[in-house]
């Protein structure tokens, strides 16, 4: 048997690191305040992160469309936006981190933020390994919920899924290694705080938005410390919304059941860990048009940040494409961004403008090619609907 005491000993050094950083984690969340108040901001900071790709092409579509419906807030000072720069994948090489820290500053001195989307480079890719921008705004700003509504009228579909975007598989998704070179390690994080804090927010939500079902999703008959606690600390918290069903379903049967015509009517508010969240709410935003339809809201008790799910699309960009992108997922993301800071009226003005443009009315299609319009010809057509609503 070969002897890997030396390997051991420093994989053990690299993860009793790991522990230690969870570890303080958990304490900085006991010691949370709370929630932002927006109501009593003189000003509320909005930053515009336009990341790279398609992103900054069309985060500025939607950014115009942001301003457009808020002139009057920025003309009396209660709002003001933010332009951050540099989130592009050079810059983040160039100095090799997953946010820059002159970025993180600016990011800082916000109170929420409209992203586009960045680009990860994949192992094997030649380039050199950083985090994803994504989980490590994420975690600089504990954006622990990550909320993705799909509405599909026609089909009985009203599903908002809340994601754990702490956590899971992607909490130190960067930090495994390879303990030899026949064995490598990853990790799946689970906290009763992080748990109790994504599971409350649902259960309120939930309650808030007359629904009446929370699903929880997990795989806790197979990974049964970090799954199974995560579903017994949503269950403490679901007792204490008896007026709400509570069930639960395997992440692979999940999958399967949205599918399902008959029973996909009956899901309303899921629940779910890192990984299984990103996975679903990327295949229930195919029902509504893909993930070009769907935008996110990440909310923290200090920061939100709302984006586009799909990500930066660099080949759209090498074939010269970026201005056919489509914006509906950043406006989406504007729209919650507008409920959040509470211009309920502006958002139910600009959601029901893009129903009329992408539903009803389909005046211009965006096909992410010559066939279609382009970003700033949709955005356009978005505007003078707003007019009309």
């Amino acid at each position: 048997m070969t002897d890997n005491t030396k390997e051991l000993d420093l994989a053990c050094q690299k993860f009793r690191k790991i522990l230690e950083n969870q570890l303080q984690r958990v304490e900085d969340m006991k010691n949370q305040g709370d929630f932002v108040d927006y109501s009593s901001l003189d000003t509320i900071r909005i930053g515009i992160c336009g990341g790279d790709g398609i992103g900054p092409i069309i985060s500025k579509e939607a950014s115009e469309i942001l301003k457009y419906l808020l002139s009057d807030e920025e003309k009396a000072g209660k709002v003001e936006f933010v332009d951050i720069n540099d989130l592009t994948i050079e810059k983040r090489l160039e100095c090799g981190k997953a946010i820059p820290d002159d970025v993180l500053e600016k990011l800082k001195s916000c109170h929420v933020i409209l992203k586009g989307p960045t680009t990860t480079p994949q192992k094997g890719s030649g380039v050199k390994n950083i985090e994803s921008a994504n989980v490590a705004m994420r975690k600089a700003l504990d954006l622990f919920a990550n909320i993705r509504p799909v509405r599909v009228p026609s089909q009985g579909i009203n599903w908002t899924i809340f994601r754990e975007n702490t956590e899971g598989g992607y909490a130190v998704g960067s930090q495994g290694f390879n303990v030899t070179e026949d064995l490598g390690v990853d990790f799946v994080v689970t906290t009763k705080q992080g748990t109790e804090r994504i599971a409350k927010l649902a259960y309120e939500y939930a309650k808030n938005n007359g629904f009446t079902r929370v699903s929880i999703i997990t795989k806790a008959n197979v990974i049964k410390t970090t799954d199974g606690n995560f579903i017994e600390d949503c269950r403490k918290v679901a007792a204490d919304y008896p007026e709400i069903t509570t069930d639960e379903w395997y992440a692979d049967i999940m999958t399967a059941k949205l599918v399902d015509e008959k029973r996909r009517k009956e899901f309303q508010v899921l629940l779910a860990p890192n990984l299984y969240g990103d996975i679903i709410s990327d295949e229930a935003a195919e029902f509504q048009g893909g993930v070009g339809t769907a935008g996110a809201a990440n909310i923290g008790k200090k920061y939100a940040m709302f984006e586009a799910i799909h990500g930066s699309a660099p080949r759209m960009i090498e074939e010269g494409r970026g201005q056919y992108a489509d914006p509906c997922s950043m406006l989406r993301a504007c729209v919650m961004l507008l409920n959040h800071i509470g211009m309920n009226d502006k958002a139910r003005r600009l959601e029901k403008a893009l129903d009329i443009c992408v539903y009803e009315e389909k005046k211009l299609t965006i096909t992410g090619r010559e066939t279609g319009c382009t970003c700033e010809e949709f955005g356009q057509y978005v505007k003078e609907t707003i007019n009309r609503v």
